[in-house]
């Protein structure tokens, strides 16, 4: 069987839950090839972060350049990269090789640790998200970008138009941080067309890890051809399978990956 090859840029999480373990679960479970680039490592559990060791910028270039010689990559996307210098390479190497990019704009874990530094967020709106395919922010991700954190679905609708006219791409808006069970993710696409996806909350389960596997869920599915629209309601439908049949493990639930 030809499967699809697609890339991870982002950083190892320790405990497997998110980062780039998760994400190549994901791309396995989504049958893709799921190559790797290294932008830094750290000591976490789904708990939180003690420690986060930056890898050179040069070193994530090389990691990049051998799998553009080798591989066809046919999506990517982009999670946790912490600085200016790692955020200028990996959008490099998406501009020269115009690889379709999903990118989750990783700003803080869950347990508070911060996961880009404050002096890289210019940089990352500069010249990383108007070069991505798709934006995937949460709402405090999207209250750094906006200056403002939608509240509402109402307000959530303005936030992905404005996201939307700001850096050009697509945005998938994700309303897991709303209060009550009833959720809404909304896509804003470029030619002014929005889509609304609608979930439950799932109590119970352990979400560490439920935006690197969204993002990697709907670069898996780009680059298996699907259109933009198909890959996230796909990608979406594979997260809640995932949270719907959790992994138990040490007396909790974890976001279940199925092949």
């Amino acid at each position: 069987m030809t499967q699809s090859v697609a890339l991870t840029i982002a950083t190892s999480d320790s405990g497997s839950g998110a980062g780039i373990q998760a994400d190549l679960k994901t791309f396995t479970a989504c049958q893709v090839y799921g190559v790797t680039a290294f932008a830094a490592l750290t000591a976490q559990n789904p708990d939180g972060v003690s420690a986060i060791h930056e890898l050179p910028a040069d070193f994530l270039r090389a990691q990049l350049n051998q799998l553009a010689s080798y591989f066809n990559i046919s999506a990517a996307k982009t999670g946790m990269l912490f600085s200016e210098p790692l955020i200028e390479v990996s959008a490099q190497l998406i501009a020269e090789r115009k690889i379709p990019t999903v990118v989750d704009p990783v700003m803080v874990s869950t347990s508070g640790a911060r996961l880009l530094k404050e002096s890289a967020i210019e940089v990352l709106k500069k010249e990383l998200l108007p070069r991505a395919t798709l934006i995937t922010p949460n709402l405090d991700e999207a209250a750094v970008l906006l200056g403002w954190r939608p509240e509402n679905p109402s307000q959530m609708r303005d936030a992905a138009r404005q996201l939307n006219q700001q850096f050009g791409a697509a945005i998938l808006l994700k309303g897991g941080h709303l209060e009550g069970n009833q959720l809404i993710d909304i896509l804003q696409l470029p030619d002014g067309e929005s889509v609304e996806i609608a979930s439950n909350r799932i109590p119970g389960v352990d979400t560490h890890g439920s935006g690197c596997t969204l993002s990697a869920a709907i670069a898996a599915y780009l680059a298996q051809g699907k259109t933009l629209i198909e890959a996230t309601q796909k990608g979406h439908a594979y997260l809640q399978q995932g949270m719907e049949r959790p992994l138990q493990l040490d007396n909790k639930c974890f976001i279940r990956h199925f092949p």
